[in-house]
């Protein structure tokens, strides 16, 4: 099967993978918007978890084409795991509710999807995120291991010696009950395929920046592709494989995470998609149940922008009909922490003593995982005369000066806009040293 895409030109989709294209399940990403309510501030921007999904599938066998030249491994092995890679890419996005990550605050509990020990379930020690909502890889776990595409994905798989587990264990960051097939004398290179679905330097995030940024008209998500796949290393490390990255490469990995920060900042953050984010989860927390995320895994099949959609035209919920006719709140105040005369609570308070009706938004916006979970990162530079393996965020400067910043705004009505924004405009005048 050959696939025409905009991004790279044409996609192969091998014979043994066409089932789980056509299946159902993956066909419903067609109507998952990829930026949810991004469309509303970037007319361009309707494409879907579709495409970015076979974009990641193409790129991850680009990542794996420059890496296994130089591993010690048989070609039964190797094919094995180029199968496992591409079906992971392919796979990994099944499980987004409809507008994307916008719907993922109205999730239920992870617990309520009874997933099994192993990927953290019910007193389970695996996986990650094992408390809280459920997330969309939450989901996508649900659907590899408990729905119609089961036995489709196990009847693939089978012939590779893998399982729809060994899938959910890439994804899920989990060894599954049987084991890890992914050892070969004494090296595990579960990391090394790990780190390209869902790493630091992935085949996802790099097909999300490109794709993005084409379909929103912004440069801020361009990055140096090709001098990253042709500076791609592995790295042994405690008799793990490691994805890893030669010294010449590190000015583009910096481009490449200051890219994906300007995304975040310019696009997935934007002050109209993030007002309408906030609008549906008040929709969704005062419509009495009138739209629930589903946890039997075949109503995923009918669970898309359309029917989310459909839902809120049919509905009187006040915050429902102010999506569907762009009602939206407007902003009023949008400040970080380095802003030191205005505090959220306070603006908040002023409005309230006003009786202007309003809603704060706070997001954070980081460069890595490693700031998140303050550990290192398991990518690596690789030193080409002494073979020495450094961790990226011990190498690289921009780890050290990066700091996250706090994304802090307050929406209000739209007919009260103009009184808002002079509140605040007296407010941070008086406030001033």
């Amino acid at each position: 099967m050959r696939i025409r895409d905009p991004i790279y030109g044409t996609l192969e989709v091998e014979a043994h993978e066409a089932p789980l294209v056509d299946h159902p399940l993956f066909q419903r990403l067609r109507h998952i918007r990829q930026l949810g309510f991004g469309e509303l501030a970037f007319p361009g921007a309707t494409h879907t978890r579709h495409s970015h999904s076979l974009g990641a599938m193409y790129l991850v066998s680009r990542l794996w084409f420059c890496l296994r030249k130089n591993l010690p491994l048989p070609p039964p092995l190797l094919t094995r795991m180029e199968t496992a890679l591409r079906i992971t890419a392919l796979l990994h996005d099944i499980g987004h509710l409809p507008f994307s990550h916008s719907l993922e605050k109205a999730a239920p509990p992870r617990s309520h999807l009874n997933l099994p020990p192993w990927l953290g379930g019910e007193g389970g020690e695996g996986g990650e995120g094992r408390v809280g909502r459920a997330k969309h890889e939450d989901f996508s776990l649900k659907l590899l291991l408990d729905s119609s595409l089961t036995p489709v994905l196990s009847g693939i798989l089978q012939r590779f010696e893998l399982r729809p587990e060994d899938v959910a264990g890439l994804l899920g960051f989990a060894t599954p009950p049987h084991g890890n097939v992914f050892v070969f004398e004494g090296v595990d290179y579960a990391p090394l395929l790990r780190a390209l679905v869902a790493g630091e330097l992935d085949a996802d995030r790099m097909d999300y920046l490109s794709r993005d940024s084409f379909f929103t008209g912004v440069n801020y998500g361009r990055f140096d592709l090709d001098w990253l796949l042709h500076n791609m290393e592995v790295a042994f490390v405690d008799n793990r494989a490691c994805l890893a990255i030669g010294p010449r490469a590190g000015f583009a990995f910096e481009d490449f995470l200051q890219s994906r920060w300007h995304m975040f900042l310019s696009v997935y953050y934007h002050r109209t998609s993030t007002a309408y984010e906030q609008m549906l989860l008040r929709y969704c927390q005062s419509a009495g149940g009138e739209f629930e995320v589903p946890l039997d895994a075949e109503a995923f099949v009918h669970f898309d922008d359309i029917s989310l959609l459909s839902t809120l035209r049919n509905s009187q919920n006040p915050w429902a009909k102010r999506i569907v006719s762009r009602q939206v709140f407007r902003l009023a105040a949008d400040f970080t922490e380095r802003d030191r005369h205005w505090t959220l609570e306070a603006l908040c308070g002023l409005l309230e003593e006003a009786g202007v009706e309003h809603f704060p938004v706070q997001s954070k916006v980081q460069l890595s995982r490693h700031e998140a979970h303050n550990s290192p990162l398991d990518l690596y530079v690789v030193d080409a005369e002494s073979g020495q393996c450094i961790s990226v965020s011990e190498y690289l400067p921009l780890y050290a000066h990066w700091k996250a910043v706090h994304l802090s705004r307050i929406y209000v009505h739209p007919e009260q806009h103009a009184l808002a924004k002079q509140l605040i405009h007296s407010h941070a005048h008086n406030a001033k040293p």
